[in-house]
């Protein structure tokens, strides 16, 4: 995950926004209602994907007060940390990835929604989810452009 942050988004570490990253045990594990996916490359053993999903809805700062509104914690699924090394893109493993995640939130039975946001310069980013949902919001269309961050609802009963 950290390499995905450093090499895909160019940001690296930043403590407010990847604190689940250092600490995934507390942010994934820890409640029944979280959970955190790990693909393993079969030969080399290494980390090639992760996924993970928690019940905290988008937080207002920094996302749009509606957004926040309409995806409340505890109601909302949210995606995370959909990542994939480059080496092992296009192969379907994000997608068999939001699949288990997607029935991980239906047999949870408390969720009422399924959301995420992400960064539409990661290649391949925008058009993978676009394939999986609607579109909600796009910050790049608010008044003086916003911030680069597109959001989406998912189906739960794909």
């Amino acid at each position: 995950m950290l390499d995905t942050v450093y090499r895909d988004f160019g940001t690296g570490y930043v403590p407010r926004w990847h604190g689940d990253i250092i600490d995934p045990a507390a942010a994934y594990l820890a409640s029944p209602r979280h959970t955190l996916l790990v693909a393993l490359d079969p030969d080399t053993e290494d980390v090639v994907a992760t996924a993970a999903l928690d019940s905290r809805g988008p937080a207002h700062p920094p996302n749009p007060r509606h957004l926040a509104e309409r995806y409340p914690s505890g109601e909302t699924a949210q995606l995370r940390r959909v990542y994939v090394r480059p080496e092992h893109r296009r192969r379907g493993l994000a997608r068999r990835m939001v699949a288990e995640l997607l029935d991980f939130a239906a047999a949870d039975g408390g969720y009422r929604s399924v959301y995420l946001h992400t960064d539409p310069s990661v290649q391949g980013a925008e058009a993978f989810w676009r394939s999986l949902g609607k579109v909600v919001h796009d910050e790049r269309e608010d008044p003086g452009g916003g911030n680069s961050v597109v959001h989406f609802e998912i189906p739960m009963g794909r």
